[in-house]
This record gives structure tokens, C-alpha cells and sequence, in this order.
């Protein structure tokens, strides 16, 4: 006779779900369970089991995967699978559990008495709980269920620090020894299959989430049972010697494996977290990273501004950008060019990313005293051309950049803003005087990665362009968009390229750096001196059909339209105000003598004609006594006349074009006073007065401002900056000597 099944009580429930002739077929061919049986013949599905049986007892379904540990270790495993119930969560007074007989008064009874608990039951299909038991009380037959629907790839695993070459035996018996291993082994050998930059692990209610980050998106590719969260971490843990007993705080750490036979270096970092640590795989992958500059994908304008930054022999250049936008990339190719110019390059890294062949690379190791400024320190003594620093991030390391890149040495690094203008406002922050940022600073590349369009599968938009991009994309311009086919997996894109903003340092650009002026105003200059903005580069790769506008649009904002305004009166600059004409006023005659801009090429006839008149009209004084004067004046038409002024006067005059001169020629000719104008290149007149007060041999230095800024707000500053006098054009040329005589008695005193 055979036996009965153990649920038969379920055959008024099923009556209602099954006809007579399924019925009559599940008890001949039911075993130990009719809830299973019917399920697996397809008769009926759990769920509609559980919902005739959860209105039948008003009783609640489970929800298997919010079990605690604390339940799981209130309930002996052997009561568990003997009773087959799961744990769910456990209180003071009372135990919930899950089970797929609420008649088994039994187990009840028994798992009440074992936790000293009242038992509150809820509905489970009985296949399931089967599962989530494995789950909780042996991850490792959990894994091993996994692990058979999943290919195998042969991955072997050492530390860098090893030596030598890894011992396959050794290896491939260890992993056969325990399935978390293999579980590693194949999340890390897809990942790099997949072309993954990154593996996250993250530890959710519903489980241990594995996620891929492919062309710098993640995709979600399996989840695990939270049970197998610990050894899992434990194991990448072990593979990166880091320490397993800490899990409260944050670690980092390094390893290597082999998969079918490449090498892959992995870097780790781990993160506690509130549901369980977070581990993040960094995977380096020299073989997907061409190391070239022409296989940037960058138009030949953007490709020809690099190479000529690139060539110079001395100065900083920066590559801006997040995380993950290619920063290292793009100074790894640089190096690469530099390098078949045979010179000298080492880096300092933290960490070294990838090796490279024929340079020195310096790995930063902050606990035994190796940080970058240490290391770049040491560096410039050891005879270098070129230098890499991995990232600019203090004071110290900026300064000791600069001074390097002002002593003959191209200095390469990398900064975390948002485009290349603010890497000068971020240097600022850091400490850095604008006047040396303005002196060393040769050019900035900011970037970021878009998904290059799978060559496969791309169609062509039909949709219209949207109104507030119509601008930049003529109408019947050819685009195309992303489809999906298995070649990318079905995303529609396969691979990156990147979109940068190259901002190359000319005299205007150098000049507004000096002066302090905004991101925007320097932005402004570079951009008239030829830089195209990342969105511009971004609309080029569209329209050559590289990649959509979706893509675009997740990476870039779209520019807002700009509407030039008046600048205000305090704005430092020339530029930010319309660009006046500078007079002098003559005292016999009230004619003007008219100065151009800096920007003009040419004066006119009427020009030296007034000067001259004012010359011959100025009185010639004897005894100025023989005190030196600085004339730091920009326009040269406006300086000789000055000059002619003075010297007629019976002052000895030296001449400044601009502030960083002026400053040579302090030191060169110990003036007794100075004629300042504000707006000067490089460094202006008030980074001048900032830089002479800051002096001890300086700072009771008479200085006279003379400038066409004649309103209030900016008299003002010239006095706070330590100014000792202010004279606004046009003037009195008699009134100018006057004052410097002044300037010069009362400082004497």
C-alpha cells in the first residue's frame, strides 16, 4: 500500500483549484507531498495555494527573504529542516515562522518550547522554504545550486605581493574545495568578460545584489542569498590581504587574477554599511585600455591641441573630470607620446593603475610617510623631464607641482572640477597664488566618456529633434540611436569615447588668471582663443554618428543661452566693463591726450601730435633729487609720455609692462615710489599692492595708483590693498609730481 501522502490535508483546497480528472491524477502520482506534486505537474501554481489557503485559515503569506539572524539562531537547525519551517523573526514574547502545514500543532508546540516563544505561523510554499533553509543554515549547498547553472572559466588568484608564478595545482584544488570560492571566481571572470570597469557587491534586504559597471553604467547581474554575504566578503577579503575580523571600518586593498590565462589586476575597497559591508572591484584591465592618443576617438582639432601641450618642455597641465572619466587614461596615452621623445618620466600614483614600461611609477604610501609631496620631493631630485602626479589634493603637493613646473619641468596631473576653467578656481582654494598659477599653468583638459553606439544594431532617429537642442543639429542632419542586438548585449551601445574641453593658456587667458578674475571670465578667454566646450565636442560625435542624443544628454547639461550683460563697477577687470578710452588732460590747453586700449594695434597722428603739445606745455622743474620712480603702465604710448613727464621733472624712471615685471624691477632698482596702474597683464595692479605688502622690505613702499577706474568702489579697494595715494585719469601733470614728491618726503620721516 502506498504511503500518504504528508499533506492531505490540502485536498479540500485543491478541489476548488484543480477538476476531477487532475485530482483523481495527483493521488496516484502524489509522493510525500500533494502541494509539490501539483505544482510540479503544473496543475496549479504556489501562489494560488497560498492565497485559497491564506483566506481558508486567515492566515498571512511569508515573506522568506526578510528572516533575521536572530530567528535563524533562536531555531536549531535540525528542528528546522525536521519540522521544515523558517524562522522569521523573533521578539521577546514571540517567534514568526513560515510553514506550508499550519495544521502541525507539533511543530508548534515544540519550536514554542525550544525559544520559550509564542509560535505565530505564516504561509510558505513548501519548495521554497526547502530553499531558504539551505540559504540560511548552509549557504554553501545554496551556492552550489547556483553555481550549476553558471559556466565555468578558469580563474586563478594571487596577491601582488607574491612572487613568482601562481601555483595552478594549489589554486585549482582550493577551489574545488569550497563553492564561495568558485562563487568569487565566476562573478569576478563575468565581470571582466563583460568588459566591467567595476563589481559592486552590495548587501540588500532581498539579498547580496552583484552589479556590473559597463561603459560606465551599472547593470544588475545576479543576486545571492544574504547568507552567503560574509564568507563572500571574507573571501575577497582574503584574496586582497585585507583583514577579515574588521568589518566596522573601511579597507583597500589589491590582488590579481588569472582568467583563462590573462592577467587582470583587481583593486578592492570595502565600506560598512547599515544592511552589511559594501565591496567595490576596480578591475584593471590593461588589455581594454589602449594606451594611445589616437585611439581617444578625439576630432583632429581637439587631438592637435593636446600634442602641442603635450610637447611643451615645461609647465603644468591638468586633465580634469569625476571619477570614471577617463583622467588616467588620457595622461597614461600622454606619457605613452612623451615617451618616444626619450626622456626621463616618473610618476607618483596612489595607485599605480597600470605598469608601464620604461618609467619610473612611485606608488604613494601614506602610512609609512610616502605621500605624493614626499614622493614628488624626492622625484625632482632624481634628474627628471616629465612628471606625473596622480592627483593635486593638498596645498603642499600643488605648490611643490608648481615651483617644479616653474624650474624647467613639464609637470602632468589631475584635478577633480567640473570643466577645465574652474581647475583655476580649485587651485586657488587650495593655496595656490593666482600670479604662479598664471606663470606655470600651460593648459587644462576636462572630460568625460560617452557609450559609443553599437556598430551592430544603430538605426537612425526618425523622431525630430527636440526643440531646445534644434540649434545645434540642422535640420536633415543625419542621426542615429540606440537599438540593441546580442553584440552589446542588448543596451545599444558597446565601448566609450570621450568629449573634452581643451583650454590652452595664452597671454589673455594668463592674464586673467594673474588677475583673479571668475571661472567665467577666463572660460570666456580661452574660448576666444579656440577651446570648443565639451557639449560642442559632444554635438560633433552625434552628428558623425558615434553616439545619440539620449547618451548626451545623461553625460552633458545642455548650455544655457547666454545674454551678456553690463558688468557691475566693482568688477575687477578692464574686460568685464566696455573698454574706455584712457585720457590725459593737458593744463594750458584742456586737450586730450588718447591712449588705446592694449588690444589696439595702431595710434593715430592726433595722438603724438597732443603729446607732444603736452610736453612742450609741461614745466620743466629742476631738483627732483634724483629720487627713482617705477611707472608700471601697460600702453606704451601712455608710459613714454609719462616717462617724458618725470624725467622732465628731475625723477630717474624705470619701466614695468606689466605685474609680474613690476616685481623684477622692484628688487632690480629699489625705487623710492611707484606709479601704479590697475589693469595690467599677468598680475594685476591690486595683486601688486597684495604681493608688496606682504613684505617686510616692501611694505612701507609709497605707491601711487594712477588708473582710469575713477569711481568710488574701486578707490576704495586701492586703499584697503595699502595704496598710499590715488589719482584717477585724466589729471594734472604738474599735481602728479606734486604727490610722488610728497610720497617720497613723508616716507623719509
Amino acid at each position: 500500500m502506498p504511503n500518504r501522502p504528508r499533506d492531505e490535508w490540502l485536498i479540500p483546497t485543491l478541489q476548488a483549484l484543480l477538476d476531477s480528472q487532475q485530482l483523481a491524477e495527483l493521488r496516484r502520482e502524489a509522493g510525500e507531498s500533494l502541494w509539490e506534486t501539483a505544482v510540479r505537474r503544473g496543475f496549479t501554481k504556489d501562489e494560488d495555494i497560498l492565497a485559497a489557503l491564506s483566506a481558508r485559515f486567515r492566515m498571512p503569506v511569508a515573506d522568506l527573504s526578510q528572516a533575521t539572524p536572530e530567528a535563524r539562531n533562536a531555531v536549531p537547525e535540525s528542528l528546522a529542516r525536521r519540522y521544515r519551517i523558517v524562522p522569521l523573526r523573533i521578539s521577546d514574547s514571540i517567534i514568526d515562522i513560515a510553514t506550508a502545514d499550519p495544521h502541525d500543532l507539533d511543530c508548534e508546540h515544540t519550536i514554542g518550547f525550544a525559544t520559550g516563544r509564542t509560535v505565530r505561523m505564516h504561509l510558505a510554499p513548501p519548495g521554497r522554504i526547502l530553499e531558504r533553509l539551505d540559504e540560511l543554515y548552509r549557504p554553501e549547498r545554496a551556492v552550489e545550486k547556483l553555481l550549476q547553472n553558471l559556466g565555468d572559466y578558469d580563474v586563478q588568484t594571487a596577491t601582488p605581493e607574491e612572487d613568482g608564478e601562481l601555483d595552478v595545482d594549489a589554486v585549482a584544488s582550493q577551489a574545488s574545495e569550497r563553492p564561495i570560492i568558485k562563487l568569487v571566481d565566476h562573478i569576478i571572470a563575468e565581470g571582466i568578460k563583460q568588459r566591467a570597469s567595476d563589481i559592486h557587491l552590495e548587501s540588500q534586504e532581498g539579498g547580496i545584489v552583484v552589479t556590473y559597471r559597463i561603459d560606465g553604467v551599472l547593470r544588475q547581474a545576479m543576486v545571492l542569498p544574504r547568507a552567503v554575504g560574509i564568507p563572500l566578503v571574507s573571501r575577497i577579503k582574503i584574496m586582497s590581504s585585507l583583514d577579515i575580523a574588521d568589518r566596522l571600518r573601511p579597507q583597500d586593498g589589491r590582488a590579481r587574477v588569472t582568467v583563462n590565462g590573462a592577467r587582470v589586476d583587481l583593486r578592492v575597497s570595502t565600506l560598512p554599511a547599515s544592511t552589511g559591508e559594501k565591496v567595490v572591484i576596480r578591475v584593471l584591465d590593461s588589455r581594454a585600455t589602449v594606451l594611445s592618443l589616437d585611439a581617444l576617438g578625439l576630432p583632429p582639432r581637439e587631438l592637435e591641441r593636446i600634442r602641442g601641450l603635450i610637447n611643451l618642455r615645461e609647465g603644468i597641465i591638468l586633465v580634469t573630470g569625476p571619477t570614471g572619466s577617463g583622467k588616467t587614461t588620457t595622461l597614461y596615452a600622454a606619457l605613452r607620446s612623451i615617451q618616444e621623445r626619450g626622456v626621463n618620466i616618473v610618476t607618483v600614483e596612489d595607485p599605480v593603475e597600470y605598469k608601464l614600461t620604461g618609467i619610473v611609477q612611485v606608488q604613494v604610501n601614506e602610512k609609512a610617510g610616502l605621500t605624493f609631496a614626499a614622493a614628488l620631493r624626492s622625484i625632482l631630485r632624481q634628474d627628471p623631464d616629465v612628471v606625473l602626479v596622480g592627483e593635486i589634493r593638498d596645498r603642499e603637493t600643488a605648490t611643490i607641482a608648481t615651483q617644479a613646473s616653474l624650474t624647467g619641468h613639464l609637470v602632468l596631473s589631475t584635478l577633480h572640477t567640473i570643466d577645465a576653467a574652474s581647475a583655476v578656481a580649485r587651485l586657488v582654494d587650495i593655496g595656490i597664488e593666482p600670479f604662479k598659477i598664471a606663470a606655470s599653468l600651460k593648459g587644462v583638459i576636462a572630460q568625460r566618456l560617452l557609450r559609443r553606439l553599437c556598430q551592430h544594431c544603430k538605426v537612425q532617429m526618425t523622431d525630430p529633434v527636440p526643440p531646445r537642442l534644434a540649434r545645434w543639429f540642422p535640420e536633415g542632419a543625419q542621426i542615429y540611436k540606440a537599438a540593441g542586438c546580442p553584440e552589446c548585449g542588448g543596451t545599444g551601445y558597446r565601448g566609450r569615447l570621450a568629449v573634452q574641453e581643451i583650454l590652452v593658456s595664452d597671454a589673455e587667458v594668463e592674464r586673467r588668471i594673474a588677475a583673479g578674475e571668475s571661472t567665467d571670465r577666463i572660460a570666456d578667454a580661452a574660448r576666444a582663443g579656440g577651446m570648443r566646450t565639451m557639449w560642442e565636442s559632444g554635438v560633433d560625435h552625434v552628428l558623425a554618428g558615434s553616439t545619440d542624443i539620449e547618451e548626451m544628454l545623461r553625460v552633458l547639461e545642455v548650455p544655457e543661452e547666454r545674454v551678456e550683460r553690463p558688468a557691475p563697477r566693482a568688477d575687477r577687470s578692464r574686460e568685464s566693463q566696455t573698454p574706455a578710452r584712457t585720457t590725459l588732460v593737458t593744463p594750458p590747453t584742456n586737450r586730450t591726450v588718447v591712449a588705446t586700449p592694449r588690444s589696439a594695434t595702431a595710434l593715430t597722428e592726433e595722438t603724438f601730435e597732443l603729446a607732444d603739445e603736452l610736453l612742450h606745455a609741461a614745466p620743466t622743474r629742476k631738483g627732483g633729487g634724483c629720487h627713482t620712480v617705477l611707472l608700471v603702465e601697460d600702453e606704451e604710448p601712455l608710459r613714454k609720455v609719462l616717462r617724458d613727464l618725470l624725467e622732465r621733472d628731475g625723477f630717474i624712471v624705470a619701466e614695468a609692462c606689466d605685474g609680474v615685471a613690476a616685481l623684477d624691477e622692484i628688487d632690480r632698482h629699489a625705487p623710492d615710489v611707484i606709479v601704479l596702474d590697475l589693469n595690467l597683464p599677468r598680475l594685476d595692479g591690486y595683486g601688486v599692492l597684495r604681493h608688496l605688502r606682504s613684505r617686510a622690505a616692501t611694505a612701507r613702499l609709497p605707491v601711487l595708483v594712477l588708473t582710469a577706474r575713477g569711481d568710488e568702489d574701486s578707490e576704495v579697494r586701492v586703499f584697503e590693498e595699502g595704496a598710499d595715494d590715488f589719482i584717477a585719469k585724466p589729471f594734472r601733470p604738474r599735481a602728479l609730481s606734486a604727490r610722488l614728491r610728497s610720497l617720497i618726503k613723508s616716507s623719509a620721516r
